[in-house]
């Protein structure tokens, strides 16, 4: 699969297989994220999994989603702010940043025939607390990891691009 195959194949995933995911494949998905650009190649990215099924039930106060919880694993794509670099005006690159490399390993996924369900609608403090992240450590999204119920369907409506590229001006 390319790219361009894996960016139209990607799903919000919502029902997981009890099928294992083997550890090359997860590895692989962690890996897609480390090379990712960041703004000054600060990397202020760190990325929790989560194994452990009642680690998982304890995200719950995070996320209360029977399918969230039940995936094989969940991702939390972290930022440490401290770290991130910050434009001249104090424009914060964190979010992007991880956001980035976080797409790297979505896409990643979605070749390994994995699916996921980017995350924002959390509660950040509750995460946090279940997690043990240090207090300046931001949680940016979580996702769920594992081998989809089924993958087929379409992709959600998606606006024209020519509602949404603009040459020379806007």
């Amino acid at each position: 699969m390319n790219v361009f195959e894996a960016i139209r194949a990607r799903r919000s995933i919502q029902e997981y297989s009890s099928r294992p995911v083997e550890k090359e494949n997860l590895d692989r998905v962690l890996e897609a994220g480390r090379p990712a650009p960041s703004a000054a190649n600060r990397q202020p990215w760190h990325f929790i999994v989560v194994t452990d099924p009642s680690v998982r039930e304890a995200l719950r106060v995070s996320y209360e989603h029977d399918w969230f919880v039940n995936a094989p694993f969940i991702i939390a794509a972290c930022a440490d702010p401290d770290s991130a670099w910050v434009r001249r005006d104090g424009e914060e690159y964190w979010k992007v940043d991880v956001a980035m490399a976080l797409q790297n390993m979505v896409l990643c996924a979605a070749e390994e025939g994995l699916g996921t369900c980017w995350i924002a609608a959390f509660n950040e403090e509750a995460a946090r607390r279940v997690l043990k992240i240090p207090e300046k450590t931001r949680v940016v999204a979580l996702t769920p990891l594992g081998y989809p119920e089924e993958m087929e369907g379409e992709v959600s409506d998606r606006k024209k691009l020519s509602e949404t590229a603009h040459y020379e001006h806007w």
